[in-house]
C-alpha cells in the first residue's frame, strides 16, 4: 500500500515538473524572439497565448512564433512612421 502511494506521488511529481519545464521552455522561446524590446517581449507572450488557444503543436511553435515576430516588426515600423508623421 505504501509503495503504491509513494509511486503514484512520484509519478505525479514528475508529470508536474515535465509540464512546468515545457511551459518555461515555450515562454523562453517566445521571449527570445522579443529581443531586448520590452514591448515586443510582452507582445510575443501574448502571441504565445494565442498559439496555445489555436492549438499550435510544439514542433510547429518555433516557426509560428517566428512568423508572429515578423508580423510585429512590420506593424511596429508602421506605428513608428505614423508617430513621426
Amino acid at each position: 500500500m505504501v509503495v503504491a502511494v509513494v509511486s503514484t506521488l512520484a509519478i505525479a511529481l514528475h508529470v508536474v515538473l515535465f509540464v512546468l519545464i515545457r511551459r518555461w521552455m515555450d515562454r523562453d522561446l517566445a521571449l527570445s524572439f522579443g529581443g531586448d524590446d520590452p514591448l515586443k517581449r510582452d507582445w510575443m507572450l501574448g502571441q504565445l497565448a494565442c498559439a496555445r488557444c489555436q492549438g499550435v503543436r510544439r514542433r510547429d511553435l518555433p516557426a509560428w512564433l517566428e512568423r508572429a515576430s515578423a508580423g510585429y516588426d512590420t506593424g511596429a515600423e508602421a506605428e513608428h512612421a505614423e508617430a513621426a508623421g
